[in-house]
């Protein structure tokens, strides 16, 4: 079984290295680009074939001198590589699962203040700097689609795009309710409350990803309100979209052209769209198929930071970190590649059961 998959890998990594020097795909900006995202993709589980395929010749080399001298090192080989060989095996199976389809697309976050009051706002501030500076340090880019300040810190709610390829793929565990066990500024007798945000992360949908129909959409402009200069109050240029259909309402009044909030609602409102598209066929599986990581679902409580003890806990693969400064400083990668891992084990489960 490991022997056919390697060989796969083996070919298809061939295949892909000799497309990635045909004059006709390179020619092909769309096609070539396409087969860049496979090689990638591929590279991984390439390096894990090569080395099983090695490691697995080395093996049956030291058997076959075995029988006719008895040496030390080639027992050492016998006595190890089989173990090696089980472990490069499970690694090479997960790195070949079907990944999301979604994972490289950039992504929308929407960040709210939930139970808490000014605290949970503060917390949501808090919650958006560390996502864009984990953003940044994967490389990605971030743009402010839209956002609300509260009274004394930190935000009611606030939506930002992460672009980048695989953003998708990195920010879709950071979806759900996250908890802060702190004492707030404002306490004078030093107790320590408990707050929320919920965090949302959607993959931005294309045009072609989203079929909308003009006539399902009521657009309504309106006086944009709060700061932002002499146009406000003086110009409709606040957009409200709503998609009949669905019921969802999208508001944009950041930007002082009508034109930039209508274009930065549809693009919240496609994402939307998708994500409910989505949900929708994971309703469909059955609940042994259904991947337990990074569902989005925004009651799920995923992550607490607790001040007191300097610890942030991920409930759902029970990662606990002591480092609690840097994760809010945007170190995060520990806990995306534990959520990725854990992920990829439910879907090589999902596939084995149905195979």
């Amino acid at each position: 079984m490991i022997e056919q998959l390697v060989e796969q890998i083996e070919g298809r990594f061939g295949e892909l290295e000799r497309d990635m020097s045909d004059p006709d795909v390179i020619a092909d900006r769309e096609r070539y680009a396409e087969v860049g995202r496979e090689y990638r993709r591929l590279q991984g589980a390439h390096a894990l074939a090569a080395e099983w395929r090695t490691l697995s010749d080395d093996l049956e080399g030291a058997r076959e001198l075995l029988a006719e001298e008895d040496d030390e090192e080639l027992r050492r080989v016998v006595s190890e590589a089989p173990a090696r060989l089980d472990v490069l095996a499970e690694e090479i199976r997960l790195a070949m699962v079907e990944t999301d389809p979604n994972d490289d697309k950039n992504v929308l976050v929407e960040i709210r203040a939930g139970a808490g009051g000014d605290e949970a706002a503060l917390f949501a501030g808090d919650l958006y700097k560390m996502l864009t500076r984990y953003a940044e340090e994967r490389g990605f880019s971030t743009e402010v689609i839209s956002q609300s300040a509260a009274e004394h810190g930190g935000f009611k709610d606030v939506t930002f795009a992460v672009k980048g390829e695989g953003a998708y793929s990195v920010f879709k565990f950071e979806g759900g309710t996250h908890r802060v066990q702190r004492v707030p500024k404002t306490e004078s007798q030093g107790r320590i409350h408990t707050s929320t945000a919920t965090v949302a992360v959607l993959p931005e949908a294309e045009e072609v990803d989203v079929d909308i129909d003009p006539n399902d959409l009521q657009v309504d402009v309106y006086r944009s309100s709060g700061p932002g200069g002499q146009s406000v109050n003086t110009t409709d240029s606040a957009v409200r979209i709503t998609h009949k259909p669905s019921g969802i309402v999208v508001s944009m009044q950041d930007e002082k052209s009508q034109l930039q909030n209508r274009d930065k609602a549809m693009r919240v409102l496609r994402a939307r769209l998708l994500e409910q598209a989505i949900a929708d066929q994971q309703a469909e599986l059955s609940a042994e198929r259904r991947s337990q990581v990074g569902t989005g679902d925004r009651s799920e409580k995923v992550r607490t930071y607790n001040f007191p003890q300097g610890r942030v806990t991920d409930h759902r693969i029970k990662l606990t970190s002591h480092a609690l400064d840097e994760v809010l400083a945007g170190d995060l990668r520990e806990f995306t590649d534990a959520l990725g891992a854990e992920e990829k084990r439910s879907r090589l489960e999902a596939q084995a059961a149905e195979a």
